[in-house]
């Protein structure tokens, strides 16, 4: 009997102590511009925690199509405990994860993530832009959680933005409305308003608002490019990162505002309508189902002259962008190689003749840069080509541009670590950087480098949070490498320090700059293939 009294009471206890270690968060108030908030702070870390921030009105009705509005004040204590709906999207990438609480049109939030003590202030912040080519993704997601660089003495805030039509229409009426005379890019705007808020607010988390490093990977980093572009943003930021993308022909480059808006009219027009006001009366999910049975990919980035008023190339060039340190750099095999052949086997005839019909004018230079004698080597050679045709090449014209034309640091990185074995052997890798499910996956195919997005959870710590990858000491070495490297950068706009190996900014007109390869033996080399990115700066006509 005593025993049986004694077994209870150590699983009474135990059952306590559990319970107890369950939940460890301490309400949390905060008193912003347009009211109290509260959040949680997490007694065992110290790192208090606002997600569902409303930095803007709703853009709904009337607000529908319009550049966004600062949110209203409220009364009393606004909690701040869970995230916010997802901007409106469909299942565009299946591999993305998301903690959001639905989908809705509804959608201004942002989130903030801070290690500040009762007498923190002047901490280093980053605002975080997720991917998702303009048409999916949400701030929620684990990936991009700030609890990891918070514990390093970050403010970290990752902020929602209007996708897909609804962020991105342009239209003669709606450009018609405005005082600048152009519409589109409400995506854009949104974080721009959301840089705003945090000059406004973010010293209340104990944050710096003269110290903003701004980020993001894919569509986020494109994002980024066009920030630092913007003189709406540009006085807003004091830092900034891309991963893999930056808004340059071929990749999600700007049109001018003419062609948006016949875009935008044309797209109207096929799904029956003649007015905005028609479209502003139907519901969300109407105007979703027109957007979707139209099978676009998203609309075009406007030069509206007013968030941009010329294309990158040209904005960089005037050295009219925002004079900041750059980190930057993408990943060693951003898209297989049968993106470029097409189904076509890895054979030298096939290769050649896809080069031909590819690049007509050029093909015997462009054959001469990549070899393709073996089929190793063709696949190596169509990775290279569908890579930079998708992402590699824009993002270096960032690259090449920022830096012969400021006075700022440039760093560059070559991510290369190959990802782990899946966990769940009937997943496949996804583009986005996660996993898919199909009813009868096929193998994986071959890693012959680091695909496109698979180096987020390193750059940000967050190994831990994503579940679906057998993750070993190599990738806890690469992540806390990377990691590291993107948090000095924040904290100093210089990413070295430490035991890391040392990396060196990139010189104006230096022919073959420095690259860190991030790698389980990460270091610094000369760039031994920029002659690649020269022929296509020619091919895009983005050169000098």
């Amino acid at each position: 009997m005593k025993l049986t009294i004694a077994c209870c009471a150590i699983f009474f206890f135990g059952f306590l102590s559990v319970y107890a270690q369950s939940n460890n968060f301490m309400p949390v108030q905060i008193i912003l511009k347009n009211g109290i908030i509260e959040g949680n702070y997490d007694v065992t870390n110290g790192i208090s925690a606002y997600f569902g921030i409303p930095f803007a009105k709703p853009p709904v009705g009337e607000l529908r199509w319009k550049a966004p509005m600062p949110a209203d004040k409220w009364i009393g204590v606004k909690e701040t405990k869970k995230f916010s709906a997802r901007p409106v999207q469909g299942l565009v990438f299946g591999d993305m994860n998301s903690f959001s609480d639905g989908v809705s049109e509804d959608c201004l939030y942002l989130n903030v993530w801070t290690p500040a003590k009762r007498n923190s202030k002047d901490l280093p912040v980053l605002v975080y832009f997720y991917g998702g080519g303009f048409v999916a993704g949400d701030a929620s997601e684990p990936r991009y959680n700030g609890e990891s660089m918070a514990k390093e003495g970050v403010v970290v805030v990752t902020v929602n933005y209007r996708l897909g039509i609804f962020g991105f229409l342009a239209h003669p009426e709606l450009s018609a409305e405005t005082s600048y005379k152009g519409s589109g890019n409400y995506g854009l705007l949104d974080q721009t308003l959301a840089l705003q808020w945090v000059k406004d607010n973010i010293a209340a988390f104990g944050g710096n608002p003269n110290q903003v490093t701004i980020a993001g990977e894919s569509a986020g980093s494109i994002s980024v490019s066009y920030q630092m572009a913007s003189p709406l943003a540009k006085n807003l930021i004091h830092g900034a990162i891309g991963e893999s993308g930056a808004g340059i022909n071929p990749t999600l480059a700007p049109v001018g505002l003419s062609e948006a808006e016949k875009t935008g009219k044309e797209f109207i027009e096929l799904a029956g309508y003649t007015t905005i006001s028609e479209l502003r009366k139907l519901s969300a999910k109407d105007v979703f189902e027109i957007y979707q049975e139209s099978k676009r990919f998203g609309f075009p980035v406007v030069i509206d002259n007013y968030f941009l008023p010329k294309s990158l190339p040209e904005i960089f060039r005037a050295g009219e962008q925002a004079q900041v340190p750059l980190l930057l750099g993408w990943n060693s095999a951003e898209i297989p190689g049968q993106a470029f052949m097409q189904g076509q086997p890895y054979t030298k005839q096939a290769f050649i003749a896809k080069v031909k019909e590819t690049y007509p004018s050029d093909w015997e230079q462009v054959l001469m840069l990549h070899p393709h004698e073996t089929a190793e080597e063709v696949e190596y050679a169509a990775t290279d080509l569908a890579s930079d045709r998708f992402i590699s090449y824009s993002t270096w014209k960032w690259f090449d541009l920022h830096r012969n034309h400021s006075q700022q640091p440039v760093y560059r990185y070559l991510f290369s670590k190959l990802s782990p074995p899946l966990v769940d052997k009937s997943l496949t890798a996804g583009l986005a950087g996660g996993t898919v499910r199909s009813g009868n996956p096929a193998p994986a195919p071959r890693q012959i480098g680091a695909r496109h997005a698979a180096e987020i959870e390193y750059a940000m710590g967050n190994l831990h949070l994503v579940k679906e990858f057998q993750w070993s000491q190599e990738d806890f070495k690469v992540s806390n490498t990377m990691f590291n490297y993107f948090t000095k950068f924040v904290k100093s706009g210089n990413p070295n320090g430490g035991e890391l190996p040392a990396w060196s900014a990139a010189k104006s007109g230096e022919s073959n700059p420095p690259v860190m390869v991030i790698d389980t033996e990460s270091k610094e080399i000369k760039a031994k293939n920029d002659i690649r990115y020269q022929y296509h700066d020619q091919f895009y006509k983005n050169g000098n």
